[in-house]
């Protein structure tokens, strides 16, 4: 059972873009429960998601329709042939049209690593879509270290001939930053992150998106601060999800963004690096309970 729906809408530039819906036939209407709108990392796609909506869309006590996007180049959405076009404005651009043919004016949203990014564009663009905030391992600052350990890891990845080549190929490069996942969890992960193709297991995005970014150099060139971006967000529900062994979220910044805004719910996802599996143990729970008192 498919459990969502999987569905497509076409970008300003011509390109598809996919999308899953899931919980559209439970009481989230009579609830009047804002829609969850997840976000994912640079080279991750909507599969990320997918236990989490399950639970969160079957919720006994405020169900929710959710909505996962494929940006442009990744999972089921189209490569594009001007690859300048991988930018997290053009992401944001998306964003924003998707939102607009689905008739979704306000929601909820969980910003994964690159997600987190876009939501700080989309307040400089839109602050009235957002209802609440979830950042997952992701702040208005990002340190060259863990920016570092993410080109380290895009450039090895191989074309893997067998699934559990992907999972050893995984658990080889994450394993030491996750000691809490299960066997079954590093099936999963490879599972969300591969597709099988002809030429073998390959990561399910175009290459250029890792390529480009592995190949930038961020010691002459560093990413700005957000900082300006992380002030404008309209007062609303937050929670930022740190994986206790992040590289790319230090928990300095998130003391400098609860000094910004003291409400912010910190959660801490133990034995778990960048970026967490939202649908695991205690950070599930959070979610759950952060999600019970949004719009």
């Amino acid at each position: 059972m498919q459990n969502f729906q999987q569905g497509y809408i076409t970008a300003a530039d011509g390109t598809r873009l996919a999308y899953r819906d899931y919980g559209t036939d439970t009481e989230s209407d009579v609830n009047h429960a804002l829609p969850l709108v997840c976000l994912p990392g640079l080279t991750r796609n909507a599969r990320d998601f997918h236990k989490l909506a399950l639970e969160i869309s079957a919720s006994q006590t405020k169900p929710r329709r959710i909505v996962a996007i494929d940006y442009r180049g990744r999972g089921l959405s189209d490569r594009v042939e001007d690859k300048a076009s991988y930018t997290i404005v053009t992401e944001t651009q998306d964003l924003c049209a998707l939102l607009d043919v689905l008739g979704i004016e306000r929601a909820v949203f969980i910003g994964t690593s690159r997600g987190g990014l876009i939501l700080h564009v989309l307040t400089s663009v839109a602050p009235e879509r957002i209802a609440g905030l979830i950042f997952n391992d992701v702040g208005p600052e990002l340190p060259l270290q863990g920016l570092l350990d993410i080109q380290a890891y895009l450039k090895t990845a191989p074309r893997l001939s067998h699934w559990d080549d992907a999972v050893t190929h995984l658990t080889q490069i994450h394993g030491p930053a996750f000691p809490a996942l299960s066997d079954g969890d590093w099936q999963d992960m490879a599972r969300d992150l591969f597709v099988e193709t002809d030429d073998g297991i390959v990561a399910d995005c175009d290459p250029e998106i890792a390529r480009a970014f592995s190949a930038a150099d961020l010691g002459a060139h560093p990413l700005p601060s957000l900082w300006e971006q992380f002030d404008q967000f309209p007062d609303v529900a937050m929670m930022v999800v740190r994986g206790e062994n992040s590289t790319l979220l230090m928990s300095e910044t998130v003391n400098a963004m609860q000094a910004r805004r003291p409400a912010l719910n910190n959660v801490m996802a133990i034995g778990q690096g960048h970026a967490p599996l939202l649908h695991l143990g205690s950070v599930s729970r959070a979610i759950a309970d952060f999600l019970k008192e949004a719009p």
